[in-house]
């Protein structure tokens, strides 16, 4: 057992992460989530699964990858070690170029041509909830002005503890500084206890998106209806290319013809075979 004292004079003990027990989790993430976990991530994975080790009372990761592996545990385990190796960085109107151009170029011209049936986006990798919640407003804008206008927002992650948060709905102030005073005004409630600094996502608003998990490995996605709009950004980074093609071309299986893929400023198409067309930085549609 390889273990070293943290503190000196504390009980806690800070239990290390072989190299050959790395290998197993690292293969086992992926295997799983097709999250890629190079060795420049074994510190970081040391360091996040040390509160699970201490709530299962193990003392070794050896013990701990056992249990993960065994199927006669039939427990939960996976899902609690997704939430503790996920990064749910995001933030409010997080690269603004995006819904600038869903509001001035893809929202008029879908509601000239579709306006008729509810518009469906799907926010895949929505993590803490501040990116389903700003396109609710972009969205909530946009219906102000034209009768009738109707949408559903999906939001889904892998992490269970990042659709709590979604789920309540409640951020601290700081947060919200990318969002225009207007819309602050209008979709925000504040802590009745204001020295708190926290504030919560108006009902309305938090009524139009529905919140679920989900691993992009799985087979099905459940989704019911072909999609209009998907925000997927930031996200496939984490995957390597034969996984980030699989995925793509399963988000263009679920699209309509004319249909959206928004991705993070710093993800690419390029030379993935996949039939989306670039329409704008990072943006891509379903031609046929």
């Amino acid at each position: 057992m390889l273990m070293t004292r943290e503190n000196q004079g504390s009980d806690y003990f800070m239990v290390r992460l072989s190299s050959r027990d790395f290998s197993r989790l690292s293969r086992f993430v992926y295997e799983q989530c097709g999250i890629k976990m190079p060795e420049a991530k074994k510190t970081m994975l040391e360091g996040r699964l040390q509160k699970r080790l201490r709530v299962l009372g193990m003392t070794s990761f050896a013990e701990y990858i056992d249990y993960l592996f065994d199927p006669s545990e039939n427990n939960q385990e996976l899902v609690q070690m997704i939430d503790q190796v996920t990064t749910n960085k995001t933030d409010f109107f997080r690269e603004p170029d995006h819904f600038d151009y869903l509001r001035e170029q893809v929202l008029p011209a879908w509601w000239e041509k579709c306006g008729t049936r509810r518009l469906m986006l799907w926010s895949a990798g929505c993590s803490t909830g501040q990116e389903p919640y700003t396109l609710a407003m972009v969205l909530s804008e946009f219906a102000a002005s034209r009768n009738g206008f109707d949408f559903q927002i999906l939001a889904t992650d892998i992490s269970t503890r990042a659709l709590d948060q979604a789920r309540k709905a409640v951020y601290n102030e700081d947060l919200l500084a990318p969002v225009p005073q207007a819309l602050k005004t209008k979709y925000l409630l504040r802590s009745k206890d204001r020295q708190s600094g926290l504030v919560r996502i108006v009902p309305q608003l938090r009524a139009r998106v529905k919140l679920r998990r989900l691993n992009f490995l799985e087979t099905d996605f459940g989704l019911r209806e072909p999609l209009d709009i998907i925000f997927c950004r930031n996200v496939i980074i984490y995957f390597d290319r034969p996984t980030q093609a699989r995925l793509l071309q399963r988000f263009y299986d679920n699209l309509r013809i004319g249909g959206y893929v928004f991705m993070g400023h710093s993800e690419t198409l390029s030379g993935l075979d996949v039939p989306l067309v670039s329409v704008a930085p990072t943006v891509y549609r379903k031609m046929r």
